[in-house]
């Protein structure tokens, strides 16, 4: 067990959760505020995408993001900033023409999803370690991709959080170490139970764990109903946990959820299984991270 697990709270995401949870938040101010509420709860990160204020929907805006980390880092509670560089990744074919991308299709190329990342300097951001089917969609990262993204983030000073949804993104990220395009330190999160990826569940937890370097740090995550269960377990395998409205809506059944709410209750879990939360400055010191 982890007895002193990293909690991080995703406070927002990219999906279109709005209309289903009103506490989603959506402007540069309410994900800052929902943030820090966040971490007054016990979060030692906070994991950010933006929204555009008008509709609601994703943006790759640098000047929101830039106006939700001026935020945060101003206020008086200390939480270390995580920022998205997944970016713009989702294609769906046109039923017109396949070889094109119809509704819903959004793609930007490393050097895009970068830019919030090169203005903002981050201590962690996220490197998505391959391409997937992501529900009815194909999130779209090709190892060329990943190979130029992950350069441009080593460059930065920032720390690389990297997400796998499956087996094989494991081995890429491997692979990236082994050609010195991610540094020896590894940071995984492992993302489960999104359709058709890695299963939420102990197994697969044990599996993906076996398949890292043994002097990585990881945390792993489920969404929907799964997100507590795989805090517990996680944390009871050694590794650290995420939760926010970005992976489930609720508190419980049929209760829609806050993220300080959600953090609340995980920080009861890990306690109550004998552990506590690790503080900012502590995951600092652990992860390497350079405090901009």
């Amino acid at each position: 067990m982890n007895k002193n697990p990293i909690l991080s709270c995703a406070v927002t995401g990219a999906g279109e959760t709005t209309e289903k949870n009103p506490d989603v938040p959506v402007t540069p101010k309410e994900i800052a505020d929902s943030s820090i509420k966040a971490a007054k709860a016990g979060a030692t990160i906070v994991h950010l995408h933006v929204r555009d204020p008008k509709t609601g929907k994703l943006s790759h805006d640098v000047e929101l993001f830039k106006e939700a980390v001026e935020r945060i880092r101003e206020a008086d509670t200390d939480v270390i900033i995580n920022i998205t560089a997944g970016g713009g990744g989702d294609w769906v074919p046109s039923t017109d023409d396949p070889a094109k991308g119809g509704a819903g299709t959004d793609i930007q190329i490393p050097q895009e999803r970068h830019e919030p990342v090169e203005e903002l300097l981050p201590e962690i951001c996220t490197l998505d370690c391959g391409s997937i089917n992501f529900g009815d969609q194909v999130y779209i990262n090709p190892g060329s991709w990943l190979r130029e993204h992950a350069a441009l983030i080593q460059q930065s000073g920032v720390k690389p959080e990297l997400e796998c949804f499956d087996t094989g993104q494991i081995r890429m990220a491997n692979q990236l170490n082994n050609e010195g395009l991610v540094d020896d330190d590894m940071l995984f999160q492992f993302c489960l139970g999104i359709p058709w990826g890695a299963a939420a569940d102990a197994e697969t937890i044990a599996y993906m764990k076996s398949r890292i370097p043994d002097n990585s740090s990881w945390a792993a995550f489920g969404i929907g109903a799964q997100q507590m269960p795989i805090v517990a377990e996680s944390v009871l395998q050694g590794g650290n946990a995420r939760v926010g409205l970005e992976d489930n809506l609720y508190l419980k059944k049929g209760v829609l959820a806050t993220n300080e709410q959600l953090t609340d209750k995980a920080v009861d879990i890990i306690q109550n299984l004998g552990g506590e939360v690790m503080s900012p400055q502590a995951a600092r010191e652990k992860l390497q991270l350079k405090k901009r």
